[in-house]
């Protein structure tokens, strides 16, 4: 096990600094040393595996360097991990588990949309704070019916937004789209056609593909034959490299654009992507980018203790962590009595939380539960087998 390096922990003390001092000035006749416990629902086996685990290393990264940043006021976080087998009734099951442990703060769930929707009403009835990592906008919308759940990751409205323009300024006039067959994609792909029309870019044809799709040839070639000047990706990262070695082997020569949910590994394994644009967070490519702030020196940290205990790096990892650290300054600040989890506290804390995260800025508030701000997205581009800045 790589050790964590003094400056992560120095950068996590900051982070947790305001939390800590609160517990400090209310907890100075009985000090609360019972463990911080997260539980964890993810994908873990079955079609969703490769990003279920990635969340699962990232989990362990993040409450590794919390404990031992010195931060938690005598306290330590406890992670406990179910796999749902990729399964949205395996996934109830174990919310339904982890909601009756009275020891549990929290829940964080993987990137399953169908698994998130599907809880949604269990959250609620049993009042556990929940972080979904899954796309889908239904996962926290509409708020009114989803008041512990919460929702990190990109939203599609602001990735189409951000794919359009960049596809305008590069002179796309017709495009393709290939898309999930599920909630977020069918998403997409009225986002992306709300904002191609703002663009004027025409979209000539749309096909789908099941997220267990494991052959997206036909369905690329259907689209290429269109003559498109470029082909928009809205699927998982596995069928992303699928499609572009798909769009090589078809001749197209076109552009490829991805969707924020099709980012995966840093480092690519097909050269068919070479100069693929991908609208995602920096913190993919922080080590492209001056650490001009502490947000972006915490970045810059994460990235490089991740590539050096795992050897490459997720892009996704830092949603998984910035949920550790929600969930955790939320139990610190939510004034429980020692020992008690006051699980309305902590949705209470969640509901108002500004974080300048892992993944960017993130800002949750009562009439919104899906905290990533538009703002962290950026574009990406693939060269030399690994994705960088683009400019």
């Amino acid at each position: 096990m790589t050790p964590i390096r003094s400056a992560s922990a120095a950068a996590l003390a900051s982070a947790v600094l305001a939390t800590t001092l609160t517990g400090c000035q209310f907890g100075a006749d009985e000090q609360d040393t019972s463990p911080i416990v997260i539980a964890a629902d993810l994908e873990l086996s079955g079609a969703a595996a490769p990003a279920g685990k990635a969340y699962q290393r990232a989990l362990e990264l993040k409450v590794e360097q919390l404990n031992s940043s010195g931060a938690l006021n005598g306290r330590k976080v406890e992670l406990r991990v179910k796999d749902n087998r990729s399964d949205a009734s395996e996934s109830l099951r174990n919310i339904g588990d982890f909601s009756n442990d009275s020891q549990v703060s929290g829940i964080i769930m993987g990137g399953c949309n169908e698994c998130a929707v599907g809880a949604v009403r269990t959250i609620n009835e049993k009042r556990i704070p929940t972080i979904a990592l899954a796309a889908s906008s239904a996962v926290s919308s509409p708020v009114a019916e989803r008041r512990y759940v919460f929702k990190l990751s990109p939203n599609a409205t602001d990735s189409a937004a951000a794919l359009a323009a960049e596809m305008r300024r590069k002179g796309v006039r017709k495009a393709g789209v290939l898309h999930s067959e599920d909630a977020y994609g069918r998403e997409g792909l009225t986002a992306l056609r709300a904002e191609f029309a703002k663009a004027g870019i025409k979209l000539l044809r749309e096909e789908a593909v099941r997220t267990t799709d494991t052959e997206v040839g036909q369905q690329v070639r259907n689209l290429t034959a269109k003559k498109v000047d470029a082909l928009v990706v809205w699927t998982t990262a596995e069928q992303a490299t699928l499609a572009a070695t798909a769009a090589q082997q078809a001749k197209f020569e076109g552009a490829l654009f991805f969707d924020a949910a099709t980012a995966g590994d840093l480092f690519l394994g097909s050269r068919a992507a070479e100069r693929a644009t991908l609208v995602f967070t920096q913190t993919m490519v922080i080590d492209d980018v001056i650490a001009t702030t502490p947000a972006k020196a915490a970045r810059r940290q994460w990235f490089q203790d991740y590539t050096a205990r795992f050897g490459g790096y997720n892009g996704s990892s830092s949603f998984a962590a910035d949920a550790v650290q929600l969930i955790t300054d939320a139990e610190l600040r939510s004034g429980g009595e020692p020992g008690q989890v006051d699980r309305d506290g902590i949705r209470d804390v969640l509901e108002t939380t500004q974080l300048d995260g892992l993944s960017g800025p993130i800002r949750m508030t009562p009439d919104n539960h899906s905290g990533l701000m538009p703002q962290a997205l950026t574009t990406l581009v693939a060269r030399n087998g690994r994705w960088r800045l683009a400019g």
